[in-house]
């Protein structure tokens, strides 16, 4: 049966693929089983999964030489750095397509009638830490403009939804347009647009569609409740946008949202997240927010973590103490020694680091750019100068 490490190097390696685009090959679909038509022939090829593999050669290229694969983590490397460049070539002129049918016609893109615009390939740009800069927040503006709709309280998956077009991208067209993953909110994706707009610092607006995604929120009075026609206290798969059913929620109890949307509240607003026997802090909150709590109980430690906000800033640790004394906030000691420990945090302009605080830890260089990453090795970072803070 082999290792979960063997198991993880088993699906990476089936999924470096190369179409004519030099983009991993979509097969029977992707993240989007709709999509099934798209690759049918095997030449398809798809934009997310070229992200996706970016991402987690990164992760996987550190695992790698801590087991002596050293030539594998090469390979997975210069792999890495072959799909950064070819990735960008799907840069569309104000966001990224998605994906490419058999044929080589391209599926999200402005010159698609429909299904112009998908979130997942703008989202992943962000969170694979792949994209420049300057390409990552130009494609998050146009999800703000094409499919966040306040209105509605939706945050589409696709726009505009798939009808009349001639092109075939498999039985999402089967849906009323408007409705699941045709062009209405399917939640699992809304949540990496949350996420991708903490990796980009923008902490109001991120919680403001935290909350757009709260379902909670889509039944504070009787005509939302009616309008929602779904559980208040569980994560739907889906919300409508069709015209006849627009704010309507579908496949409630959905865990793969529930649970990114824990995750989005937790690592990416809170900015708490644990590496081995550290763990960060590196929020991305509301400026309006003065201070905020976390009690976490680690085995047979617990935590009490307080984030005060003197300065109203969205983004930006200044300093950090662990039981009164200085600690790195990017490297904060984590015990499982029974004790109860307290963490004070203060946002600011960032300092460096207390003396005698390890820069690198565990082999991983801790950093604060796009991407979370496991490690750090010299594949896996960003350069210098696209830092975030």
């Amino acid at each position: 049966m082999g290792t979960l490490f063997e198991h993880c190097l088993r699906a990476t390696e089936r999924a470096i693929t190369a179409g004519a685009h030099g983009l991993p090959l979509i097969g029977s679909c992707d993240w989007n089983d709709g999509f099934n038509h798209a690759g049918q022939e095997g030449r398809g090829e798809s934009v997310f999964v070229g992200w996706f593999l970016y991402a987690v050669l990164g992760d996987l290229v550190p695992l790698c030489e801590e087991r002596g694969e050293v030539s594998r983590a090469a390979r997975f490397c210069a792999e890495r750095e072959r799909l950064a460049t070819i990735l960008e070539q799907s840069w569309d002129g104000e966001w990224y397509r998605r994906a490419y049918f058999d044929d080589g016609t391209p599926l999200g893109s402005a010159q698609n009638d429909e299904g112009k615009i998908d979130s997942l390939a703008q989202t992943w740009a962000v969170l694979s830490g792949a994209a420049p800069m300057k390409h990552a927040e130009r494609a998050m503006r146009a999800v703000r403009a094409h499919l966040v709709r306040r209105g509605a309280g939706v945050i589409l998956l696709l726009s505009p939804p798939f009808d009349r077009t001639t092109l075939d991208p498999g039985y999402i067209k089967g849906y009323i347009p408007g409705i699941r993953e045709n062009g209405g909110q399917y939640t699992h994706a809304a949540t990496w647009v949350v996420l991708a707009l903490t990796r980009l610092g923008s902490g109001d607006e991120a919680v403001e569609l935290f909350h757009m995604l709260n379902p909670i929120n889509h039944s504070r009075t009787a005509s939302e409740l009616e309008r929602y026609m779904t559980e208040p206290y569980a994560m739907a798969g889906d919300v409508y946008n069709h015209p006849a059913h627009r704010g309507r929620g579908g496949w409630t109890w959905y865990t793969g949202a529930a649970g990114w949307m824990y995750r989005v509240a937790l690592q990416g607003i809170l900015g708490l997240e644990r590496r081995g026997s550290f763990f960060t802090l590196d929020p991305r909150i509301p400026a309006s927010w003065p201070t905020y709590s976390i009690d976490w109980r680690f085995g047979t430690s617990r935590y009490t973590i307080v984030v005060e906000n003197p300065n109203r800033r969205c983004r930006g640790v200044a300093s950090a103490e662990l039981d009164g004394v200085p600690v790195d906030p990017a490297a904060i000691p984590l015990a499982d020694d029974g004790d109860e420990h307290r963490v004070r945090v203060v946002l600011g302009a960032r300092r460096d680091a207390p003396p005698g605080v390890p820069a690198v830890v565990l082999g991983t260089v801790v950093s604060t750019d796009i991407a979370p990453h496991r490690s750090r090795s010299k594949c896996s970072s960003r350069p210098e100068g696209e830092r975030i803070d």
